[in-house]
């Protein structure tokens, strides 16, 4: 069986809530990378809403179930974080994950307990409504390399670039050259392979 490695995840950013006895809560999805774009997503909501009582959150990388995070930030132990995860799993499909995706879902409190069912559904249903309205795309299990090289180099290094239609993510062209592309996962070991057969051209994996 070939490896398959492609996934699903959200196309942009997308928001929904759910009321239940005066509380408030906002469910915010957004598609990411890595889990330096989770927390800086997480900073910011927790800076646009300082007066929420919490911030509770889950997020999913990769194609398995072993790369996640859930944080119930305060609230009882696997009444948010957990509730919020699983909803991300349920828009798995057949052979395609639905993946590298952060939910946070900011609470504000309303006067009233609502029990750990109740939370469990409040924060099952916050998150459901977000990705409801979802817009989700396919994507690419991804590898990102460094490709260090002369300026004799140059034209050879950018011919591959443009055949293997690699995505250039930053370049530098000072007194050493280098660029750092992002290549699909399957076509990897061939792309990088053209690139080391260069006299001159040194390839770092990145990750």
């Amino acid at each position: 069986m070939l490896f398959d490695d492609t996934f699903q995840t959200l196309a942009e950013p997308i928001e929904g809530q759910f009321r239940d006895r005066g509380s408030r809560f906002l469910a915010f999805a957004y598609p990411i990378r890595t889990e330096t774009d989770a927390k800086k997503l997480l900073d910011a909501l927790r800076h646009e809403h300082p007066k929420a009582n919490h911030h509770c959150y889950a997020y999913r990388l990769g194609l398995d179930k072993n790369q996640y995070r859930a944080s119930d930030d305060g609230e009882p132990n696997g009444s948010a974080g957990r509730p919020i995860l699983n909803t991300i799993y349920g828009h798995d499909q057949p052979g395609k994950p639905f993946t590298n995706v952060l939910v946070v879902v900011v609470r504000y409190f309303g006067g009233t307990l609502l029990g750990v069912p109740g939370l469990i559904n409040a924060y099952k249903m916050a998150t459901a409504d977000a990705l409801a309205n979802a817009r989700m795309e396919n994507r690419t299990v991804n590898e990102s390399y460094r490709i260090r090289f002369g300026f004799e180099q140059m034209n050879a290094v950018m011919r591959i670039v443009k055949e293997s239609q690699v995505t250039v993510l930053n370049q530098s062209f000072d007194t050493q050259c280098a660029i750092d592309i992002e290549v699909r996962k399957t076509a990897a070991v061939s792309v990088t392979d053209r690139f080391a057969n260069v006299r001159g051209v040194n390839v770092e994996w990145v990750n």
